[in-house]
């Protein structure tokens, strides 16, 4: 490999480690620890009962050998799982002011160092339509910059976004619940009905939340005159005259219903959504987000 590369692949790792870091000290602290659950209860000691205590608790055996009413102590098991299930399909390279790639990068490393803060594991699952990199959960410091160097320059196969392929994967490598973030723009080909199938069975196993990425662009088109469009993912080529107001009414109409869509089929799944754009600072979401969570609790 050129060293002239690996230099500025450490460099750029390197840089958003620090930033992101920092991002979470300044903006997070406090919110993510108590938003997500433990994955389930340790036992702890057996003691004896007091007015107040849950008589589900109470042990019949000890109690019976003690004379009087004994329970079980249970203690939350705070480390979790937390997934990263990130879109890296074509596109996701687009971006008017900042690739989607690029903010998809810098969320994904926000939420691994504030999993790293609080004792939790991390693991990514990269995908479009195939799975293209699984690195399973870990710890410590390497662990986690390699994530975020996969994140940053991993190069795809697939060219098209399946998210039934990714959802699938999840359910049968995890059976203990774990909290997934999927972070995509959902430009998918998928049936809904299939996959509104599929979010409702992951939400039931896991802490499913889904992150949309996208561009202004997408929905507004400037007017400057007959331009060529072209599919980043099926290839797909079409010439509109931008120069047309109902051309460009129809097509931001036709966007906004697919989103408005969507964003009703996660919702009646009973799966948080969050909606990033790439021109604005994604912290003030991701903030509001862990605060309606802990008042949700």
């Amino acid at each position: 490999m050129d060293k002239n590369f690996t230099k500025d692949v450490l460099k750029k790792v390197k840089s958003l480690e620090i930033t992101t870091k920092k991002l979470v000290n300044d903006a997070l602290s406090g919110h993510y620890h108590s938003v997500f659950k433990g994955q389930g209860m340790n036992f702890s000691e057996i003691r004896e009962y007091v007015i107040g205590d849950d008589v589900k608790n109470i042990d019949w055996n000890v109690t019976a050998r003690q004379g009087t009413p004994h329970i079980k102590k249970y203690n939350e098991e705070r480390e979790r799982t937390i997934l990263l299930l990130i879109d890296i399909s074509p596109s996701t390279l687009f971006g008017s002011i900042k690739s989607k790639k690029d903010v998809i990068a810098e969320l994904s490393s926000v939420l691994t160092f504030a999993a790293e803060k609080n004792l939790d594991k991390v693991g990514l699952i990269l995908f479009t339509d195939r799975i293209e990199l699984f690195i399973p959960p870990g710890k410590g410091r390497s662990h986690l910059l390699r994530i975020i160097r996969e994140i940053l320059y991993y190069e795809p196969k697939g060219k098209l976004t399946d998210l039934t392929i990714v959802l699938d994967f999840l359910n049968k490598s995890f059976s203990r619940k774990v909290v997934a973030f999927l972070i995509s723009d959902f430009n998918i080909l998928n049936n809904p009905v299939d996959l509104k199938v599929k979010f409702k069975s992951t939400g039931v196993h896991h802490d499913l939340i889904t992150v949309r990425i996208t561009d202004k662009n997408e929905i507004e088109i400037p007017n400057v005159g007959i331009i060529t469009l072209e599919d980043l993912e099926s290839g797909e080529i079409l010439e509109v005259d931008t120069s047309s107001r109902r051309v460009r009414k129809n097509y931001k109409n036709l966007i906004l219903q697919k989103n408005s869509d969507f964003e009703g089929m996660i919702k009646s799944c009973g799966i948080d959504l969050l909606n990033i754009d790439t021109e604005h600072n994604y912290m003030p979401i991701l903030v509001k987000f862990f605060t309606i969570r802990e008042k949700r609790k």
